[in-house]
């Protein structure tokens, strides 16, 4: 532990040494009667805590804390967090040198303890000027593999999985849209927990790996997104995969109608999935248990009730691939493993979006076309006098965040280099000529693309997201799902 560390509570900066450190932490597990313990750069306090019986908590009761100050331990952030509720568990990365890392996991008893630490702890002001950041955490279990040969069935690929690797407990493969008895070339890989998992990629990460004589691609599933009951409780609009391409609308429609004439509303297909809409809610539940499973033009199809999205957040998720082609105008709605966890290769969904985390707001522009008439009176006006929801490429919401503060439009620098099957892959160096000189001379993603469009958004987005992490908790849940891992 440091000699010497400033003592931040209740606003004061006196110096603090490493003895008094260690007597603050010995008064707390005093007064608590939780252990604590470090171990692989964390340190534990609690899990589980005194008098505690059976299993621990289920997932969903873990919360991610970032920004927290370095020289701020458990006996300052502990009795913060237990406003919320009972902690199991307290964990705080540490360095060597003993500082914390800036981020902690802490574990409560309830996932109603830990959506209240997230609604009385996000952005609180931990010390005068610092604000820490709150959101939930999830142990991530399941594997994203790709480069996976096309014609291999799920029970190949997860019979090869168990070979290779512990703890399998499913493989979850997609067929392919254009012809149904091939996969669509990736697998997500279930594990029986996060170590397990975790394991497994330790295993397969370094990139020589070889199944059925390929290469493989191996990178972690993000984790589905946790919507809340009550959030579920209000949806109506069912998600609808594995459509043939040439299905329509209307034919979706219909076959949906048939179990109540006149129940949907309307229905958007988007390649092989859709969704569909009712007008009353039981009417989408009954829907969902007649139509799973059933076969549309000779299509086996998958029936789930739609997940509301958080919009805001949306274009900063596309970055690590956590918004997927299941979400209506890629804004509305998110679903299970249609997303593309980033691994080198894997199609990016793009282009992104720039709003906000919370709720849909009513300002939100919706994506969609009106017809041209004649005689219409156009009035000429410049970009910049639109708001930030009239852009929906990154691209393009880089070029107007550089004008709102008066800076010169961002410069794109293109490099490239060849993979091991051959192929080109592209990457865009972005210098911002208004801020070069400073910290940050220039940003670059540690992503290949193999499409020109694809490189030049995801560098946009990748600097917009860097941009923006002066101001606020703009990077938050990106780097809770980078250090989780």
């Amino acid at each position: 532990m440091n000699e010497e560390n400033i003592d931040g509570t209740n606003g004061c900066s006196k110096v603090r040494t490493g003895t008094q450190n260690e007597a603050a932490l010995l008064a707390l597990m005093e007064k608590t009667g939780y252990n604590m313990v470090q171990e692989n750069g964390q340190r534990k306090f609690g899990g589980p805590p005194p008098g505690w019986e059976g299993p621990p908590p289920p997932r969903g009761c873990e919360v991610f804390v970032g920004k927290i100050p370095r020289d701020m331990y458990e006996d300052e952030l502990v009795p913060v967090f237990e406003r919320a509720g009972k902690i199991y568990e307290f964990r705080l990365m540490m360095e060597f040198s003993g500082e914390n890392r800036g981020y902690a996991f802490v574990m409560y008893t309830t996932k109603e303890e830990a959506q209240l630490a997230i609604r009385i702890l996000n952005n609180y002001e931990i010390r005068p000027g610092k604000f820490i950041g709150v959101c939930v955490s999830l142990d991530n279990c399941r594997l994203f593999i790709g480069a996976i040969p096309k014609e291999k069935k799920k029970e190949e690929i997860l019979d090869e999985m168990k070979k290779v690797t512990e703890g399998v407990v499913d493989v979850i493969v997609y067929p392919s849209a254009t012809d149904k008895t091939k996969n669509r070339g990736f697998a997500f890989v279930e594990y029986e927990s996060h170590r397990a998992a975790a394991m497994a990629r330790r295993k397969l990460i370094p990139g020589t790996f070889q199944l059925w004589g390929h290469t493989i691609q191996v990178d972690w599933a993000d984790p589905e997104k946790e919507v809340d009951e009550e959030t579920m409780q209000r949806v109506k609009v069912l998600y609808v995969r594995n459509l043939m391409i040439s299905t329509t609308e209307e034919t979706i429609k219909a076959e949906f109608n048939k179990f109540k004439p006149g129940a949907v509303e309307r229905v958007k297909k988007l390649r092989d999935y859709a969704f569909v809409h009712f007008f009353n809610r039981d009417d989408a539940v009954s829907a969902m248990s007649v139509m799973n499973g059933k076969c549309i033009d000779g299509a086996s199809i998958e029936v789930t009730l739609a997940k509301p999205v958080n919009k805001e957040n949306t274009w900063r998720q596309h970055l690590n691939g956590q918004i997927s082609p299941n979400s209506e105008n890629l804004i509305v709605f998110a679903n299970k493993e249609e997303s593309y966890p980033k691994t080198l290769g894997k199609p990016l969904t793009l282009p992104a979006r720039l709003n906000g985390q919370h709720s849909p707001s009513p300002t939100e522009i919706e994506r969609c076309a009106y017809p041209f008439y004649p005689g219409t009176k156009l009035t000429p006006i410049s970009m910049y006098s639109l708001k930030s929801n009239h852009f929906n490429s990154a691209v393009m919401h880089l070029d107007y965040y550089c004008n709102k503060n008066n800076w010169a439009p961002p410069e794109y620098y293109l490099y490239s280099t060849t993979s091991q099957d051959g192929k080109v892959l592209l990457v865009y160096k972005i210098v911002i000529p208004a801020i070069a000189n400073g910290s940050q001379s220039y940003f670059m993603p540690d992503k290949l693309c193999t499409t020109l469009e694809d490189a030049k958004e995801l560098a946009a987005q990748f600097t917009l997201l860097h941009l923006d992490r002066e101001h606020s908790l703009f990077s938050l849940d990106l780097c809770r799902r980078i250090w989780r891992k």
